[in-house]
């Protein structure tokens, strides 16, 4: 098999990070899985090679630079160049308000939606430099954009991953790579609102009730293929997608 070009996607064990990996792989990439959950990946990564693509899995947790360090060096042997990376690992953490909210919370999201963004993108930039034609990806949120009531928390580490994203397309204008911010809106996933929601089924089903078409997974990874997919002169800074229904954070039409 001909050696692909490689990507990588982090948080790929489920949702819009599974979603993006399956299209990449269809692109032609050799992706490469990277979660906690080892066991979600290597099952994804079977499903894709028999599929006739080709992906590795690869159990990270983005918020240990030592493992991210450790698996930027295992890419050195790959044989093919990095030219891909998708920064998805995150999520939020409960809807307290700011008076309320639990600072635990607010530090987990801190520590994956950023500072695990900033290991990742810093540990393989050099090799997504060498390749010649490299592309960061920063999956942020509209809750990058604006606030809303009791989104305190997840609304500051979204800003964070926004303002990382945008500060690193001027501080490597000039070098042979694009980055690429992407804000999803209200999209419907198996597990982001009941992850939010500690498991509360109920509260997570209110987050979409009402809403006909919220975005899926699949919407957003075709948005991230198409903005990779761009000629290699053309970079998408950034690109906010929402369902039809939604306006904006706090403006989503909801059927009775």
């Amino acid at each position: 098999m001909t050696a692909a070009p490689i990507a990588v996607v982090t948080g790929a064990s489920s949702g819009i990070g599974a979603a993006t990996a399956r299209a990449l792989a269809a692109e032609g990439y050799h992706v490469y899985l990277t979660a906690r959950r080892k066991d979600r990946i290597e099952a994804l990564a079977a499903e894709l090679t028999e599929a006739g693509h080709q992906a590795t899995p690869y159990a990270l947790d983005v918020t240990d630079r030592t493992a991210v360090d450790a698996f930027a060096a295992s890419l050195d042997g790959a044989g093919h160049p990095v030219k891909v990376l998708v920064n998805n690992a995150g999520g939020a953490l409960g809807a307290d308000p700011v008076a309320t909210g639990d600072p635990a919370d607010w530090r987990r999201m801190y520590d994956t939606n950023v500072l695990g963004t900033l290991h990742v993108t810093q540990a393989l930039l050099p090799a997504l430099t060498a390749s010649g034609d490299g592309t960061v990806v920063v999956l942020s949120s509209t809750a990058g954009h604006g606030t809303y009531e009791g989104g305190g928390g997840y609304v500051a580490a979204k800003h964070g991953a926004h303002v990382l994203a945008e500060t690193l397309r001027l501080e490597i204008v000039g070098t042979p790579v694009r980055v690429i911010e992407i804000a999803p809106g209200l999209v419907k996933t198996e597990e982001f609102a009941t992850t939010r929601f500690g498991g509360d089924t109920d509260k997570a089903a209110k987050v979409y009730a009402g809403v006909a078409a919220p975005l899926t997974a699949e919407d957003v990874a075709d948005t991230i293929g198409w903005a990779v997919s761009r000629p290699s002169h053309v970079n998408i800074d950034l690109l906010i997608v929402r369902p039809r229904a939604q306006a904006s954070n706090t403006k989503i039409h909801r059927e009775p």
